[in-house]
């Protein structure tokens, strides 16, 4: 049975498309749950790496052996060099040539080798550990179910949103444990489908975004869904291939189209924004995809930057004192290595009452309450002119008032590149789309809507379904398949 799998920043879904008619799967009452799984116990970290007597001995082992291999290095270059003096001088100066001497290495820089790869042993072992142990998929906990868990524990591991995190530069065990989590994730699924669809699933088409968020450009988006494909066999799918967001959105609303027409998809999701123009509708099985543009941003940036704008400033952002870079780190809750950096941070000399403030977000569990309030109240504000944030968790007593004024500053760079892209595939495409086709599970925002209203004045807006748009045309999809 092959399913269709929208792996999102935010939140997935999976679904299967039986003779033209859709299954859902459900994951608890809900048709998607939160991209966020929570292990009882913590994986193996590498900053906690202490070096112990036994540690030290391996170290101090392992320069031996490197001191040796240095020298038999040497001693075979001598050789040669002495060799190579005793041939004719026709042949001599060739010998000389490819007789390099080998490079040779200081204390300081064997030490260093030696400690990589001692640590690099330690962590290796731990996450054998983990995985043995602490790390099995009875014993996480995904969606908001992960976070409640996380803040409510005190203890353990939560990891949000693991797409956010394939294209970046990881370091081999970072790689690991992001992969083992991204496996926990995929098994979920495939687990639940099986139950639900009474047969053996095996077969799996992931959505994609046109370009994942990345420092490395299309290195990254390549490393990406290679990690994927590694982490859906690790989770049990024999075959996986992978479709564009927006062209598995195209596919969706191509099911719907009874009369062909040229549309705009935009799938404004958590983590990425991706447009792709499509013929679609008629009789052909598939839509005809034209050209896809992608941009690495969505629904968690504006969180960030509301968090940072409207709550930040009560925990010192401003303070000549406090480093600005401390706030975006403890906004980023998606990424590890930066909530991290932030907990590791000393705040006694901060000034009162930003330093209590401070400590008691870095406490496990507290900035991801904070991101849930930022969440929360960029869904109000839309709505809503005026909105209460209780901090309550922080300091008693504290509470902010928010309004429109604080979503704008939030949502004014996401919406400057969002238009920036609409304008770029406008421009690609030199003609009037027929329709615009919106989804994605921030498309629900009223800016959004309205920017894209003000770049095509005259093309009809059709609005999908939000969270399940992009997950349907993957089921059509795998079912084309077969």
């Amino acid at each position: 049975m092959r399913i269709g799998i929208d792996f999102g920043t935010s939140y997935s879904a999976a679904a299967a498309s039986v003779g033209g008619r859709l299954h859902g799967i459900r994951f608890g009452e809900d048709k998607q749950f939160r991209t966020a799984v929570f292990f009882p116990a913590a994986v193996p970290d590498p900053n906690d790496f202490v070096l112990t007597d036994e540690l030290d001995a391996q170290i101090e082992a392992h320069m031996r052996s490197a001191r040796a291999a240095q020298r038999n290095a040497l001693d075979a270059w001598r050789r040669r060099v002495a060799e190579a003096s005793a041939l004719p001088a026709e042949r001599r100066a060739e010998a000389l040539a490819l007789a390099s001497e080998p490079a040779q290495r200081s204390e300081d820089q064997l030490r260093a080798a030696a400690l990589r790869s001692v640590r690099a042993g330690w962590m290796d072992r731990r996450v054998r550990e983990s995985r043995g142990a602490a790390v099995r998929v009875n014993d996480a906990v995904f969606g908001d179910e992960a976070i409640e868990a996380y803040i409510g524990d005190g203890y353990g591991h939560l990891v949000e949103s693991p797409k956010s995190m394939l294209g970046y530069n990881l370091l081999p065990n970072a790689k690991k444990i992001i992969l083992h989590i991204a496996t926990h994730v995929l098994e979920h699924i495939r687990l639940s489908a099986t139950r639900q669809l009474e047969m053996p699933v095996r077969a799996a088409i992931l959505g994609r975004p046109v370009e994942f968020k990345s420092a490395l450009g299309p290195q990254g988006t390549q490393q990406a869904l290679d990690m994927l494909t590694e982490a859906a066999n690790a989770a049990g799918f024999d075959e996986v291939s992978f479709l564009e967001e927006p062209a598995a959105a195209a596919m969706h609303y191509h099911t719907q189209c009874a009369t062909p027409e040229r549309s705009l998809i935009v799938d404004v999701g958590g983590g990425t924004t991706d447009v792709a123009y499509a013929l679609v509708g008629g009789a052909e099985r598939a839509p005809r995809i034209f050209g896809s543009w992608g941009l690495p941003k969505g629904g968690t940036d504006i969180d960030i930057e509301l968090s940072l704008h409207a709550l930040m400033p009560s925990f010192g952002r401003g303070d000549p004192g406090i480093p600005v870079h401390h706030f975006r780190e403890a906004a980023s809750v998606h990424s590890p290595p930066q909530q991290k950096e932030f907990r590791g941070h000393d705040y006694r000399n901060a000034p009162a009452p930003f330093r209590q403030r401070l400590t008691m977000l870095q406490r496990l569990g507290a900035t991801s309450q904070l991101n849930r309030q930022a969440e929360r109240m960029k869904i109000h504000l839309g709505a809503h002119a005026h909105g209460h944030v209780d901090l309550a968790f922080i300091e008693s007593g504290l509470a902010l008032d928010l309004d429109r004024s604080h979503l704008d500053a939030a949502y004014a760079d996401f919406l400057d590149r969002l238009r920036a892209l609409l304008e770029r595939a406008q421009g690609d495409i030199g003609e009037r789309p027929e329709s615009i086709f919106l989804t994605g599970g921030s498309s629900r925002a009223p800016a959004i809507q309205h920017a894209i209203r003000a770049q095509f004045p005259d093309v009809p807006l059709v609005i999908g379904d939000p969270s399940l748009g992009v997950v349907s045309g993957l089921a059509a999809a795998a079912e084309l398949e077969g």
